[in-house]
């Protein structure tokens, strides 16, 4: 009877312990979902953009990590940056395109695009006291767009009536330069390789 009774007991103890190793969520998986969510929430409060499940992040952490770094006209630098340069950066850290540095030139680049159907990631155009684009920014989403200003590199409104004024356009790059631009980004890894 003894040994009846320690094998029931062992049995408990050992479903017990599994009952217990199964409800414990401890997975790589759940935490980065953690702190995914956690990221876009706290970037979300800051930039005052609600981020979705969809949201590129490591467009938003770019844009976070260079709030506030000086204007400088002609500037490519964490010293000083004008906008293109901006822009021009940006798109090669965050979508791996060399897209050309000033604003006029990458509005050659892009497929024009209204105002009410920007996505995250389109370029915004503006002709301030020009009847030439002058400025570009990238759009993040509702209604808001990074760019580096004369007041540094921000976040600003779309809706904002100095913006607003001065709105040209919005624009997507075309796919064809983005074939372009991925192709010869290709074509010069392999030849690093080559070397």
């Amino acid at each position: 009877m003894k040994k009846f009774a320690l094998a029931i007991a062992l049995t408990l103890t050992v479903l017990a312990s599994q009952a217990q190793t199964k409800s414990v969520p401890n997975t790589t998986e759940d935490k980065t979902d953690e702190q995914d969510g956690l990221a876009k929430t706290y970037l979300s409060q800051i930039m005052g953009v609600a981020l979705s499940a969809t949201s590129n992040m490591k467009l938003f952490h770019f844009v976070y990590d260079w709030i506030g770094t000086p204007y400088h006209f002609g500037g490519e630098s964490r010293k000083g940056i004008d906008c293109s340069a901006f822009t021009k950066e940006l798109y090669s850290e965050v979508f791996n395109l060399d897209i050309k540095r000033s604003s006029r030139d990458i509005f050659s680049m892009v497929n024009p695009v209204g105002k009410d159907d920007l996505k995250e990631g389109d370029l915004v155009f503006f002709k301030i006291h020009s009847r030439r684009i002058s400025h570009v920014g990238i759009y993040l989403g509702g209604g808001k767009f990074a760019h580096a200003s004369s007041r540094g590199v921000a976040i600003s409104s779309l809706d904002d009536n100095y913006y607003s004024r001065y709105f040209y356009k919005g624009g997507r790059l075309l796919a064809s330069f983005k074939d372009e631009l991925t192709n010869s980004a290709a074509t010069n890894n392999n030849d690093d390789d080559n070397n």
